[in-house]
Order: structure tokens, then sequence, then C-alpha cells
């Protein structure tokens, strides 16, 4: 239940609003889960004023605003039809329009398309707080300290390599379903091989991150081992991964 709504004009009073000890306050983005009922009371930080929208490509890298609408950046210019792919599997168009960049990995779990492709991309995340003006970390560092990580901090931008070449693969009961089973892989022309593996639990997970492509399938499987539920058995999703980490290589490099 939302108890207080404030919607600063610069992001040094959302950081102090955020930074209150006396009542639990959250930053609202695109709100499509903040505006769920809930019994939970809490107070929200409207974010939509501060500019945090910022779409650039640098050189090799995308720099992206925290409140970047996922529909936004599907229509930008130059983005991978993998990374499509994987943003369209996310939401709905409708969804697509208010769920911005930094909720939907907040609110990620292991199902999560677009968590997994940018967890395979390596993206960077950089947070903000009264006490620590800017700190950085990799999304897969991020994803299993969510809670403690954002408390009184902010997202405000997301970076992610533009020139690494992707590949993303999904299974699902239909179309419009989340992937039991998703693989996401990247390769930087270093040769770096980064792979990524969605469909169980709390968050995608990261199975290889390596300067060659060696053991690949075998990463794959491992990533699974006693994942089963009532979706799928642990045994049929280890054999999905490895097939799909395979044809997400093939994809890169033919």
């Amino acid at each position: 239940m939302i108890i207080e709504y404030h919607r600063p004009n610069t992001l040094e009073e959302a950081l102090s609003l955020l930074a209150r000890s006396d009542v639990k306050t959250l930053p609202l983005g695109g709100g499509t889960r903040l505006n769920q009922p809930s019994q939970e009371r809490f107070a929200v930080v409207d974010l939509q004023t501060l500019g945090l929208n910022m779409l650039e490509r640098r050189g090799n890298t995308w720099a992206l605003g925290a409140m970047l609408t996922l529909q936004a950046f599907l229509e930008s210019p130059g983005i991978s039809p993998a990374l499509e792919v994987a943003i369209r599997h996310e939401a709905s168009y409708n969804l697509r329009q208010v769920a911005t960049l930094a909720g939907t990995l907040v609110s990620a779990d292991g199902r999560s398309p677009f968590a997994t492709i940018l967890l395979a991309l390596d993206a960077l995340l950089e947070l903000k707080s009264v006490a620590t003006p800017s700190e950085w970390i990799s999304l897969g560092d991020f994803l299993p300290v969510r809670a403690q990580r954002l408390s009184g901090r902010l997202i405000t931008n997301v970076t992610l390599p533009s020139n690494a070449r992707l590949a993303y693969e999904s299974v699902a009961r239909t179309p419009v379903d989340l992937p039991i089973v998703c693989a996401a892989l990247a390769q930087w022309p270093s040769g770096r091989v980064r792979l990524a593996i969605g469909g169980f639990g709390d968050a995608p997970a990261l199975a290889f991150d390596g300067p060659e492509s060696g053991g690949l399938e075998v990463a794959a499987r491992d990533v699974f081992t006693g994942a089963g539920d009532e979706w799928a058995s642990a045994e049929y999703r280890q054999d999905v991964a490895a097939t799909l980490a395979k044809r997400c290589l093939l994809s890169v490099t033919s």
C-alpha cells in the first residue's frame, strides 16, 4: 500500500528521500510492480522528472538511463536483433511502454529474458546514494544481493557493450509464455565468450565466461543441476540448456 507519493525535481532530492530510515521508501519508475495490490506500507519516489531516460551509443558502449523504457530501447537504431527478441519476450507491447530498464532488472526472476541477455553482455549498473555519489557494479554481482545493495540507493545508468555479437534462444510452453529455459551468448571481438542461462530460480545464472568456447555445453548443463519444478524436470532443463547454448554459439560464429 502506497502511503506517500513524492515527485522530486532533482536527483539529490530523490536520493535524500530514499535515504530516510523512518519510512520504507522505494523508487517508482514505470510502476508495473509497485502499483500492484500489497499489504506492505511504503512511500514512493516518482523518478519521471529526473531525466534518467538517456539513450546514447558511445563508441562500443550503450549508455542507457535507468528510466529508459523497454520499448524505447527496442526501437533504438542499431540494437542487436537478439536483444530485440529478448525484449519482446520479456513483456507485451503495452507493458514495454512503461516498464523501465532498472525496474525490469530489479524485479526480474530467473525466467526474465531481458535480465538473462544483459547478464550475458556483462552489463554494468551505476548506483547512487546520498552517502556514496556513484558506484558501478556488474549485473552478475548485483542480482543476488539486490535488496541489500538498493537500500537507500538508486540505479541511475546502465551500460553494455554494443560491439559484441549476440544470440538468444528460448523454449516455452507457448510463444507468449516466459521461458522454461533460455540462453543468451555474447562474443566479443577479442574472442571472449559469455553465456547466461535463464528459466529457473530467483535470477538467471552466468554459466560461462572465458577466452574461448570450450566446455560451453557442459557449463550450460551444470546450471540446472537439481533445477526441477512444476514446469520442467532438471534433466529436461539440462538437455535443453545444452542445446540452446550450442545454437547460440553457432549463431554468433556462422
